[in-house]
């Protein structure tokens, strides 16, 4: 499938995760482009939005390569390629680049939104599309440390075996698509712009309840 954007991507994740309408889920956005997905998920199922904030790591002399991740705690895990490598002085100048850029955006979102303790809460964390899997594995451990009652991935799409190497991290796994052939996230969106500081920032700001008709629902009335 190849979906028109992040929009239509996050309209879909709805009705897979409807079952968790009126539990007041916590939904996570991994920015900085999937928090405008989180806010049309949060807002579809009755939920709360915020941002889980974890970077991959960029591989010497190829960025878009993860060679691991990194929280915002410092919290850190290579992939087992990565393990093999002598990176030498790189690694720890790669964690402290990637870790200032997390700090960055937390006192950016922060000013918006405080973060939201996701301790015994349904928790579902949402991310447009996962490749390596390293961002969404720092995810997920930074968020169970944390003791939700439920852990929950959701995304566009990705390839089986990341969301395999996934499945033991994460209580349920919700995923659109699941190529044979991936090359990367990007290739199954018409439309892949890139996410802004002030998209993601008006995705977190919050919004007032209003009435509904019966025939409205909370997504419709937060079109942007």
């Amino acid at each position: 499938m190849l979906f028109r954007n992040r929009e239509e991507a996050a309209r879909l994740l709805v009705g897979k995760l409807s079952r968790y309408r009126g539990q007041n889920p916590l939904v996570l956005g991994v920015p900085r482009g999937a928090v405008p997905m989180a806010r049309l998920i949060a807002d579809g199922i009755e939920g709360e939005v915020d941002v889980v904030l974890v970077h991959k790591l960029r591989a010497p002399e190829q960025p878009e390569l993860a060679i691991g991740a990194i929280d915002e705690t410092g919290r850190s895990h290579l992939s087992a390629y990565a393990q093999q490598l002598d990176l030498g002085d790189y690694l720890e100048v790669e964690k402290t680049t990637q870790l200032a850029e997390l700090r960055r955006r937390r006192a950016l979102y922060t000013g918006v939104r405080p973060p939201v303790d996701p301790a015994g809460r349904i928790v579902i964390v949402v991310d447009d599309g996962i490749a390596t899997g390293a961002s969404m594995l720092a995810a997920l451990r930074c968020i169970r440390a944390r003791h939700p009652r439920r852990l929950v991935v959701a995304t566009a799409v990705a390839p089986a075996d990341t969301l395999d190497r996934l499945a033991p991290e994460a209580d349920e796994i919700v995923c659109l698509e699941t190529p044979e052939f991936f090359q990367a996230v990007g290739a199954f969106f018409r439309d892949f712009s890139q996410v802004s500081d002030e998209e993601a920032v008006a995705a977190l700001a919050p919004r007032p309840r209003a009435p509904h008709s019966s025939g409205d629902t909370p997504l419709e009335r937060h079109e942007p």
